[in-house]
């Protein structure tokens, strides 16, 4: 529901000349409610010039875009080209142009609110993603450098200082554009401030190099992802020689740890690490996925004295004892989203299990249960694992060996779950050849027959239907979510892996 106050506001933008021609006579007080209606509408334009002569001390993205009085839809999700980079170039020229310096107020922007979604609703289908808005703030903090440094400006312009909050993500790419950005940070009047960084396809050497420069005491998340070869012992120099004193979520490289290789010099390597991770009393949230654990989750977590809200644990070949110490733990109350897939859980460690979920389910939110061996005969098992779980908004099985009829049952519970939003579910069974084994391989895994499952789709969504269940999401990625990083960067990351196989090829010839 539009206010009548927003409703004008749409109807002042919408003729970009008369709006730009007018801003000087607009209350300060309406310069965000212009904002969000100029953003809807995709006038960059407007945008470029509400933001070069904002008259505020602080420009809030992730305020101005949400939930507001005049206009309830949250439009964060929109990483709309036009208007992103009409409202950097803008923060641009706020410092450039002429009027006195003095009455310029801005101290503050912030551009961590955006978040990156797969479904872009804004007219012109183009985005502009994390990385793209690393690369354009960097780019356009250098040339202020280069402006300032060889035109005579107002000496008030050389007083401009404005704090960029930014979640950084940085690639071989773009690698040396940043860096120079931030080495200039001091000379510059945009100051970027990096509050999340994100690594991928990037030599060790270049990572250490660069997390010193974004000034680690402001970090509150970091994931080194793709193609970032860190293991224990160079995790171990980082936690000593670096300390993020603010730190909330960690997510390291798949195999950064592998047990099954380890001396003793690797075992209090371990306790060294976790004793570094007990320092950093703000980490909620890690994710470890696709390292070999086994027998040393309780070493790695025990340090910690703040409970973790989010774990990822995926392909950790977890036993026994590691389920056990999970379940017991002081975590286990405080687990708002569990990634445990790739594990048999059904046969290796049932009980377990359903202890760790009954003392999570007052607060898990995220349950991703992929690859697991769920069969049919375990279904009425996970539904009383579950039925606790009231306040679940994303469940996620892909990859469990579930027959249609599993799965039309298995919704049927779901349907009374009333805070639940996403299903990520699998192919059932029956739509693949007898015989097909589990965990399904890439090559087979869109050998099903298609038509069989779109009827099966349609009748697990009419499930929902007759609940009254439109507002839960029911779908099948077969390659996994939807990754933003990724997405804007699997060009890069292609041409890394090929570069990675060829020079594996070589040193093997």
């Amino acid at each position: 529901m539009k206010s009548l106050r927003f409703i004008s506001a749409e109807v002042f933008v919408s003729n970009a000349e008369f709006a730009r021609k007018s801003l000087s006579n607009v209350a300060h007080n309406l310069f965000p409610l212009l904002f969000k209606a100029s953003y809807l509408l995709e006038q960059g334009e407007v945008i470029h010039d509400l933001v070069e002569n904002w008259p505020l001390t602080d420009l809030n993205m992730g305020k101005l875009l949400g939930t507001t009085v005049d206009y309830q839809e949250d439009l964060s999700h929109r990483t709309c080209l036009v208007c992103l980079e009409s409202c950097l170039t803008g923060l641009r020229d706020y410092v450039l142009n002429r009027p006195s310096p003095y009455v310029k107020r801005l101290k503050v922007v912030n551009l961590t609110g955006i978040k990156d979604a797969e479904v872009q609703f804004c007219e012109c289908k183009k985005t502009m993603g994390r990385w793209a808005r690393t690369q354009l703030l960097s780019k356009l903090c250098l040339e202020l450098v280069v402006y300032l440094q060889q035109t005579q400006c107002n000496s008030g312009t050389f007083e401009i200082s404005i704090d960029v909050l930014i979640d950084l993500f940085v690639t071989e790419r773009n690698y040396d554009l940043v860096v120079q950005a931030l080495l200039k940070k001091c000379c510059s009047p945009l100051k970027i401030c990096c509050v999340a960084f994100r690594s991928d396809n990037l030599a060790l050497q270049k990572f250490f190099y660069i997390i010193k420069l974004v000034d680690p005491s402001l970090l509150r998340k970091l994931e080194i992802v793709h193609n970032v070869r860190l293991e224990m012992e160079h995790l171990q120099i980082l936690f000593n020689s670096i300390h993020f004193p603010l730190l909330m979520s960690l997510t390291l490289p798949a195999r950064t740890f592998n047990v099954q290789r380890f001396t003793a010099t690797d075992e209090q390597m371990l306790t060294n690490i976790g004793e570094k991770m007990g320092e950093m009393t703000q980490l909620t949230e890690l994710s470890v996925s696709f390292s070999i654990l086994t027998g040393r989750i309780q070493k790695l977590l025990s340090p910690l004295k703040t409970p973790l809200k989010m774990l990822d644990v995926s392909n950790c070949s977890l036993n026994h004892a590691d389920m056990a110490y999970l379940a017991s733990s002081f975590h286990a109350n405080h687990f708002e989203a569990l990634d445990l897939s790739g594990h048999n859980i059904p046969d290796l460690y049932p009980s377990t299990f359903f202890k760790l979920l009954s003392h999570s389910s007052s607060v898990l939110r995220s349950l991703t249960l992929e690859d697991c061996n769920i069969q049919d005969t375990h279904v009425n098992m996970l539904i009383s694992g579950l039925s606790p779980c009231q306040k679940l908004q994303e469940f996620k099985f892909l990859g469990n060996p579930l027959s249609s009829q599993a799965l039309k049952y298995l919704f049927t519970f779901l349907c009374e779950l009333p805070m639940l939003k996403n299903v990520e579910f699998p192919v059932p069974r029956d739509c693949y050849p007898i015989g097909i084994t589990y965990p399904i391989d890439d090559a087979t895994l869109s050998r099903f027959d298609h038509q069989k499952y779109e009827r099966v789709a349609e009748d697990l969504n009419l499930i929902l239907l007759q609940a009254n269940r439109e507002d839960v999401k029911a779908s099948t990625p077969l390659f996994g979510s939807y990754d933003a990083a990724v997405q804007e960067t699997n060009n890069e990351l292609g041409a890394y892996l090929i570069k990675s196989f060829k020079e594996t090829l070589e040193k093997f010839t």
